[in-house]
């Protein structure tokens, strides 16, 4: 919940209309943030490690590219998601935020893990000598930073 209140409260310190989605039927966001007549549906994701758990269901038996595009098929059409960190985040400072895309998240898991893929979307994660992706780094694109052009990039 403290990960919806800050994404709904940064959208609308920008300006945006935003209504937070309460009950057990969430379609699939959790907030709709509009400004004008286009709106955004919001997929929010807190962490408190480092690490966002994306399509860890729709691995078993599958590779992690197979997990990643089945998982990326079973979101709906022009879905955003928000992920907060709070991992090392002073209690008197806002949590780091990102914006993207099921396609730009789907992309990023395959690309994880020099390539293996993933189901864990990585704030950063260096990947030590004895792990698959040994000698890389996973880290979030900068250009999914929170900012005022990346959500006019989300509308667009």
């Amino acid at each position: 919940m403290a990960a919806e209140a800050f994404a709904a409260g940064s959208f609308a310190l920008l300006g945006y209309d935003v209504t937070v989605q309460y009950g057990a039927n969430q379609p699939g966001y959790d907030l709709v943030v509009v400004k004008g007549d286009k709106i955004l549906k919001v997929n929010v994701k807190g962490s408190q490690d480092g690490g966002w758990g994306v399509n860890q269901s729709y691995k078993k038996g599958r590779t992690y590219f197979e997990a990643a595009d089945v998982w990326l098929k079973a979101q709906g059409p022009n879905i955003v998601f928000c992920f907060v960190q709070f991992k090392g985040v002073a209690p008197n400072h806002m949590p780091r935020m990102y914006l993207a895309t099921s396609h730009d998240v789907a992309k990023r898991l395959k690309e994880s893990a020099n390539g293996r893929g993933e189901t864990i979307l990585y704030e950063r994660k260096d990947w030590t000598k004895r792990a698959y992706g040994r000698g890389t780094v996973d880290k979030i694109p900068s250009n999914w930073n929170f900012s005022e052009s990346r959500i006019a990039d989300m509308f667009r």
